[in-house]
Order: C-alpha cells, then sequence, then structure tokens
C-alpha cells in the first residue's frame, strides 16, 4: 500500500511539473506506466512478514526441522523463531494474544475449542494427519476394538473425539456415559494406572512409544489412527487477523513445508537423526514412533473433511462452547492459500519429485472437497 501511495504521489507530481513545461499530451500515459508499476509491485508476492513467531512445542515439528536444515524457508524469504509454551493450552493462549503467530502441536480439539469460545483463529494447514497415539491396556489383555472400551475404565480425555466418534458409531447415543472416562493430566500417570490395574486401557501420546514398546508390563491393543483413520492429530492455526494481512506469508510457510515433507518422505532414517537432534532427543526414542509409516503420518494439507467431522463430535459431545452453535466452522478453515501455495510449489519445486506432488493434490482432493 505504501508503493502505491508513493506512486500517485510520483505521478501527480509529474503530471504537474509536465504541465507546467506544455508537456501535458504525455502525462496519461506516464501515469499509466506508474500505476501498473506499482501494481506489478504488489503483486511480487513477496513475504509480508519475514520472520514468524511459531510455537510447536516440546516434541518439535520435523518438517519445520527439515525446513531449517535445509533452507527452504530461506529460500522463500521467510526466518523462524521458535517461541516454547508449557502445554497446548499455552500456546493457544500466546496465539490469542498476539505473542506467537503460528502454532502447530496443539491438536484439533485445543483449537477448535478456542474458536468455539468466540476467538478467532483459522486452520490453515497441518502437521501430523496421525500422531502414533498408542492404546495400551495389561500384558495378555485381548482387543477386539472399540466395542472393548465399553462399560470399561478407560485413561482418556473424552475430548479425544476419535474414540467417542467410534463408540457412537456402535449406536451409543452417550459416549460419555457408555464408556468410564478417567482424565490424567500425564500420559505417564495413565501408564502406571494401566500397570496397577486401576483402569483397562490408556491413551499413550506419540513420545510414549519408545517407553510402551519396551515393557514387559503392557501390550499395545491399537493406536489411534486404528479407531479413526486421518482423524486430524494436530492442525496449524493462526489468528484470522494474520492469515488475512498475510497471505503472501503463509503461502510461503506452506510452500517450504511442502519441500520439507517431500524431503522427510525419502529420507526417513536422516529426518530421524535431525529430528531427534532438534528435541535433544535420543534417536531411539524418535524411531520409534516416526519409523512407523502406517500410524505416523505428516501431511501440511489442512484437512478440511476431518476438521468438520472433529467440529461435529465435539459438539455432539459438548466439549465445545454454546456459541459453536452460530458459528460455521468452515469460515475458520482456509484452504484456498494451501490450493495456490501447492500449486506454486508444484510449479517451481515439482521436478525434485513429481509423484510426490501429484499424490499431494489427490490427497488435497481427498480430504477438502
Amino acid at each position: 500500500m505504501k508503493k502505491r501511495i508513493l506512486a500517485v504521489l510520483l505521478v501527480s507530481a509529474m503530471v504537474l511539473g509536465l504541465a507546467g513545461c506544455g508537456g501535458s499530451s504525455d502525462s496519461s500515459s506516464e501515469e499509466g506506466k506508474q500505476e501498473e508499476t506499482a501494481e506489478e509491485s504488489k503483486d511480487e508476492g513477496s513475504p509480508e512478514t519475514t520472520k514468524i513467531r511459531w510455537n510447536y512445542g516440546t516434541s518439535g515439528n520435523v518438517m519445520v526441522t527439515i525446513a531449517e536444515e535445509k533452507g527452504y524457508f530461506e529460500d522463500e524469504g521467510i526466518s523462524i523463531e521458535s517461541v516454547p509454551a508449557d502445554a497446548n493450552s499455552d500456546a493457544l493462549t500466546m496465539l490469542a494474544t498476539g505473542k506467537v503467530d503460528v502454532v502447530s502441536n496443539a491438536g484439533t480439539s485445543n483449537p477448535l475449542q478456542q474458536i468455539a469460545s468466540g476467538v478467532d483463529l483459522t486452520i490453515f494447514g497441518g502437521h501430523m494427519v496421525t500422531g502414533c497415539m498408542p492404546v495400551v491396556a495389561k500384558k495378555g489383555t485381548v482387543w477386539n476394538g472399540p466395542e472393548d472400551l465399553i462399560g470399561k475404565k478407560f485413561a482418556c480425555n473424552p475430548s479425544y473425539f476419535a474414540f467417542t466418534g467410534a463408540v457412537m458409531d456402535l449406536g451409543y447415543d452417550n459416549p460419555l456415559e457408555a464408556v468410564e472416562w478417567v482424565t490424567y493430566t500425564d500420559y505417564n500417570d495413565a501408564l502406571s494406572a494401566v500397570v496397577r490395574g486401576e483402569v483397562d486401557y490408556a491413551l499413550m501420546g506419540t513420545g510414549q512409544n519408545y517407553t510402551v514398546q519396551n515393557m514387559d508390563e503392557v501390550d499395545i491393543m491399537c493406536y489411534q489412527s486404528d479407531i479413526m483413520p486421518n482423524y486430524s492429530c494436530c492442525r496449524m492455526e493462526c489468528q484470522t487477523k494474520f492469515l488475512e494481512e498475510n497471505p503472501n506469508t503463509i503461502k510461503a510457510i506452506i510452500r517450504a513445508l511442502l519441500r520439507a515433507q517431500c524431503y522427510y518422505e525419502s529420507n526417513k532414517e536422516e529426518a530421524v537423526t535431525l529430528h531427534a537432534k532438534k528435541i535433544n532427543a535420543e534417536e531411539d526414542y524418535v524411531a520409534a514412533y516416526m519409523n512407523d509409516d502406517k500410524h505416523y503420518v505428516v501431511s501440511v494439507d489442512p484437512l478440511r473433511n476431518s476438521v468438520e467431522r472433529a467440529w461435529g463430535i465435539l459438539d455432539k459431545t459438548g466439549f465445545l462452547d454454546e456459541n459453536a452453535k452460530e458459528i460455521n466452522i468452515d469460515d475458520h478453515i482456509n484452504t484456498d492459500l494451501y490450493e495456490e501455495a501447492l500449486a506454486e510449489a508444484t510449479e517451481k519445486y515439482g521436478d525434485e519429485n513429481p509423484e510426490f506432488y501429484e499424490k499431494m493434490q489427490t490427497f488435497y482432493e481427498e480430504n477438502n472437497k
């Protein structure tokens, strides 16, 4: 806008100057050239904001890790400032108050609950589609499916909509009564409760995979993605105002992360090493979930359909503010910028791996239309 105002002022000065010298016949063409230059500058697509304050939790975001390590953000003219938070709720509070620009590791329920309460956020991309979150029980327990949860003690916050949704699919109108949900603030406490026999099952976080895979006392029954495919583990969101004021920045973020996802899918072993170093963890710890291609899936795609499904389940189970009845969740999911960025990345970087970009286009059509 400043460039456009400057261009107009320059044009005005030229018109006045030329009129005083008897050169008025050229003023209109000169004005047109100046306005055309201003428009070209406006449409260059340069990021409006070049430093993005980002919270990606203590577990990090492997696509961000790769995009920083390989210089993909730099290629797009942006840089990332990591802003830590103690919990998902803290990250979203910082987002709502403008202390961070982007959050990518706060799940899906949390941002949806914020939106329902009146916070103006927009989901524009994604991180984990499925987060390799195992359900564990005492060793020797037989698992038949989500029907085994009925009437049992399940250490899981019922706002994890994959499970309440699955219980409703079994025909139970009130999943909160069909299962005895026991909530712990720490996954390790939930794990201990299984070992002590205080609960029948417990949902574990992504970071507990290494621990439970090496325990003799428990067995993994299933993973959350077995209960609900593409359930949407973590979305990428920002304030709606930030997105509206920085569309080129948002697209630059997406293009860089698409390249990072492409690299990740072809270089898993290196990705494990890079990410372990980034989050100061042992490689075995990261490999325990990242090498599970079936249950650990990352994607920049916004997953509109999955977010809409989550919103509906959370509403039916009472985990959204009453204000949600007046909100169209589609107004808080922006897929247009992702679609544009995907097309731009395909044109700009598609030769690096044509099959990947074709796959991402197909995935987008399947999960957002």
